[in-house]
């Protein structure tokens, strides 16, 4: 049996950042200002931008990119398999990079199954965007639809 402990290794990281205990965060990037809670995990090639939040029970997959000033709610999941062959693939070739624009907040136990989320966006607590977010507005449900713009 081969145990690889959770922690913190090989991440860029600015001024400010507050990681509160037990994370699994490696080969990424943290910005000015960035808080991370409990039990989160942020896997390699990602950015978190300054100033943003992540809360608790967050899990954010290989090469996802978060603006500035963004918050992340609890218990999010952000998902680069897509499943395109019928099942999951071992083949980071075939998954998808996700960018958060500056100021998006996304609500807790919400799923990403998206490229892009536009700067300014809102989206609902327990929705699945499962589609490019490309207007400024209020998206919840499953899968995530506009609600007003804002």
């Amino acid at each position: 049996m081969k145990i690889i402990e959770s922690g913190i290794r090989g991440v860029e990281q600015g001024k400010n950042v507050k990681v509160v205990m037990p994370v699994n965060i490696y080969e990424c990037e943290l910005g000015d200002d960035v808080f991370v809670g409990p039990f989160v995990e942020i896997q390699k090639g990602c950015i978190i931008g300054d100033r943003t939040k992540v809360q608790s029970h967050t899990f954010v997959c290989e090469n996802v990119i978060l603006g500035e000033d963004c918050f992340i709610g609890h218990g999010v999941t952000f998902a680069n398999d897509l499943f395109k062959s019928g099942g999951p693939d071992a083949s980071a070739k075939s998954w998808i990079n996700i960018v958060l624009g500056n100021a998006v907040t996304v609500g807790s136990g919400a799923t990403i199954l998206t490229t892009e989320i536009c700067s300014g966006a809102v989206i609902g607590a327990g929705s699945v965007v499962t589609k490019p977010v490309q207007v400024k507005g209020i998206y919840a449900g499953n899968p995530a639809r506009l609600l007003r713009k804002l």
